[in-house]
């Protein structure tokens, strides 16, 4: 078929223009601005699309979707079997080859379901690597409860661990989970990808109570100050101010310059534009908006720059006390 022959990114398009401007910008908002910029301009870049291309990237869109439900319903080989009884061995081998890593069943998986107290006690002697390794693959809650149950020795080590992490030999992944099954007693579905990283450190500390997260920022500063640098850039980002309560709010706002605020809502979604406008006074917030829309287009990178400012000033705050920002992990682990 004529799709065959397309790739990743004309396929990506010509899918968004079939589901109309309303539905691509939902989408668009859970990619990254590179993804989006080549997009945009292979969307531009298509004149025409023939009925039967746009079909066929519609199956095949289709297809891989309900491979993606029967992975996460029992795993890739009951996946291929029951695409095999509905399309055929061949075209059921084609659906899951196309398959990224980010869609297919994560080691430890068997564990995802385990109390995260009874899990810290099969893990807590085990290497900071291991743990690392293991935390990689938990949801961010489930590893912000038993990162901050570990003892604060080990806590930015394993921290640490978890942020310079890539990638993972499968035979050191399958050991790890042979050790863990034999004493959790359970079963497992074994498979790999791509683990770890600063962005999973950041979940996991931002889910973490303020404690811990100050802790092993602190140690990260001594021992690695790039990365704690860069840890620390990326653990409230602009729109986390609806975290925030309405008199927190105003007290940032005090300390925020104009023309930075009205530029930093210039790329901010409506919801957080909303919040912003309702604690400002009606006189200021009608100021703001004539500003924005006086300003026309402006640069990503200036309105990166101004909602940067702003988070460093609510980190400040909450750094004095003077605000709190909502975040899970308040409850200690007692084991």
């Amino acid at each position: 078929m004529a799709e065959l022959n397309l790739t990743g990114l004309q396929k990506a398009a010509i899918l968004l223009i079939t589901l109309g401007p309303e539905k691509s910008a939902t989408i668009f908002k859970h990619l990254k601005e590179e993804e989006i910029e080549d997009l945009t301009l292979e969307i531009a870049n298509t004149r025409s699309i023939a009925p039967s291309v746009k079909d066929g990237v519609i199956n095949e869109f289709y297809e891989v979707c309900l491979a993606q439900q029967y992975i996460a319903e029992g795993g890739i080989g009951y996946a291929k079997e029951v695409l095999e009884k509905a399309l055929g061995a061949e075209k059921a081998l084609d659906v899951i080859g196309k398959l990224t890593a980010s869609l297919q069943v994560k080691p430890f998986e068997f564990i995802r379901k385990t109390d995260a107290t009874q899990l810290l006690s099969f893990i807590q002697d085990e290497h900071p690597q291991t743990i690392a390794l293991i935390l990689s693959y938990l949801s961010s809650t489930q590893a912000a409860m038993i990162i901050s149950a570990l003892p604060q020795e080990h806590q930015a080590d394993v921290a640490r661990r978890i942020a310079v992490m890539d990638r993972t030999s499968p035979d050191v992944i399958k050991e790890v989970e042979r050790v863990l099954e034999s004493k959790l007693a359970n079963l497992v579905n074994q498979d790999y990808t791509i683990i770890g990283g600063v962005d999973q450190v950041v979940d996991i500390l931002n889910a973490t109570d303020r404690g811990t997260e100050k802790h092993i920022l602190e140690i990260l500063e001594i021992e690695d100050p790039e990365l704690a640098d860069e840890i620390r850039k990326k653990m409230f980002v602009f729109e986390d101010i609806l975290l925030l309560e309405d008199r927190s709010i105003q007290r940032v706002l005090r300390d925020v310059d104009n023309n930075e605020l009205a530029l930093s809502l210039k790329g901010s979604n409506e919801e957080v534009q909303n919040v912003v406008f309702k604690n400002l006074s009606k006189r200021l917030a009608q100021m703001i908006k004539e500003d924005m829309e006086f300003m026309g287009p402006v640069r990503m990178k200036d309105v990166e720059e101004a909602q940067q400012k702003i988070v460093n000033i609510i980190r400040k705050l909450e750094d004095s006390g003077e605000i709190v920002i909502s975040r899970g992990g308040g409850d200690e682990l007692i084991v």
